[in-house]
């Protein structure tokens, strides 16, 4: 559980004010400093990340963030910092003093609201004093859960860490959504999927990347069997099945060859697509995929990376999209990138964003990044249906995906619509 990926963790974050005790809060509940301690306010000055195994939650990461009401010269930076957590956490944990609330606790809480995340309340140095009946119960109005500790009582330690838990798992049980599947409804238990995997030249030397390895661990979860390839051997090995595989996936840059070498009677996909329908919104990505058909000179795209790496000569979001979106739309377009969490806040000039597979954001964020891109109107994809449809197969990749691909369909059929529509206007 140490080596899992943050993507694939449950995401905590601490709030509130400054010198409220949430650093020591958090080294209370992980057995070691990690974060600095201190009387002085405003210690914690950037986010601190731990990831974690909680038994018997599993694998999980706290992100310490400043205080609340920071009104040093850096406030607008870490505030910033604080929003950027907030976008991807699960679960919000507001710590408090005893019969200390005001407008700060109120935004924290109107901000865990309109993002739906469930709220947990620690009121925290209860051993400097003693939080009256009447403040415990105003907190419960809050929230549901609500715990009362002192961060510095090591002696109470385990039952401050045991009560803690137990908020965890209810808070998480009430609002978490089973996540859709990766695989696992694509491949019948008995069934076989066949995996096209090219050496990626971005991928630890010896090791498959994320996408590729969860895909493999859920057919198995499931009882499917998985044949992993390359792009190469793939009509060699597919003509030695005796019966023919519940479905191909491939990586994204061998679409083309993988498609023309699978039969029309087989379904097939990409890595890539799976990850929009497991961590996005797969239906609202294809409906943006469709905008490419009608880009012009001029227009702005983003490109979004969930994670920040060395740019090889021939990557993949900063050289080989752009180049094939451009010789596909004909037009001089303006491409921006963007990596990490790092997230423009003004996606007004933008005709289209394209996110990468997010296999290094998980699923909150990268819904939050759809959910902003649809609500400023604009147009947001990501790279496997990008790459599929600049190589003309994106319509057949979507077949696993009956709603999505028709979705896809209408949107074209809609904006050709528009622009004959506008042509005799």
């Amino acid at each position: 559980m140490d080596k899992t990926p943050k993507s694939l963790r449950m995401h905590i974050g601490l709030f509130g004010r400054m010198n409220v005790g949430k650093s020591s809060f958090l080294n209370m509940i992980v057995g070691q400093d990690v974060s600095i301690t201190s009387d002085v306010p405003g210690t914690t000055t950037d986010v601190v990340s731990k990831p974690m195994e909680l038994l018997p939650i599993g694998p999980v990461v706290f992100h310490d963030t400043a205080g609340v009401d920071d009104a040093s010269v850096l406030s607008a930076q870490r505030s910033q910092k604080t929003s950027l957590i907030s976008d991807r956490v699960d679960i919000f944990v507001l710590i408090v003093e005893p019969d200390q609330w005001d407008d700060y606790e109120f935004a924290i809480c109107d901000l865990a609201r309109k993002k739906d995340v469930p709220l947990i309340l620690v009121i925290n140095k209860i051993d400097l004093k003693t939080p009256s009946d009447t403040f415990v119960q105003k907190m419960k109005r809050y929230a549901t859960w609500v715990q009362e500790v002192s961060s510095r009582d090591f002696s109470r330690r385990d039952m401050f860490v045991s009560d803690f838990k137990q908020c965890l798992q209810k808070a998480y049980a009430a609002a978490h959504k089973p996540e859709p599947c990766l695989i696992g409804d694509l491949i019948p238990a008995g069934g076989i999927g066949i995996l096209i995997v090219p050496i990626d030249l971005q991928a630890p030397k010896g090791r498959l990347i994320l996408p590729q390895v969860q895909t493999i661990r859920e057919a198995l979860d499931n009882d499917a069997a998985i044949m992993v390839v390359k792009e190469r051997e793939y009509p060699y090995f597919l003509q030695q099945l005796k019966a023919k595989p519940s479905i191909v996936i491939c990586d994204s840059q061998v679409v083309l060859k993988m498609v023309a070498d699978t039969p029309p009677d087989i379904l097939c996909t990409t890595f890539s697509i799976l990850f929009a329908r497991y961590k996005g919104d797969l239906m609202e990505l294809a409906k943006g995929a469709a905008v490419i058909e009608h880009l012009k000179s001029g227009d702005r795209i983003l490109i979004a990376e969930g994670c920040s790496h060395h740019a090889i000569e021939d990557d993949i979001g900063r050289v080989k999209i752009p180049r094939w979106l451009k010789q596909y739309t004909g037009c001089d377009l303006q491409i921006d990138v963007c990596a990490g969490h790092d997230y423009p806040e003004d996606l007004a000039p933008y005709q289209l964003i394209i996110l990468c597979g997010s296999c290094m954001l998980n699923r909150r964020e990268t819904l939050h990044r759809i959910t902003i891109a649809r609500d400023k109107g604009v147009a947001i994809t990501n790279y496997g249906l990008c790459i599929s449809l600049t190589q003309g197969v994106l319509s057949r990749v979507l077949e696993p995906f009956e709603a999505a691909q028709a979705l896809y369909k209408d949107a074209i059929q809609q904006r050709r619509g528009n622009d004959v529509h506008q042509r005799k206007c």
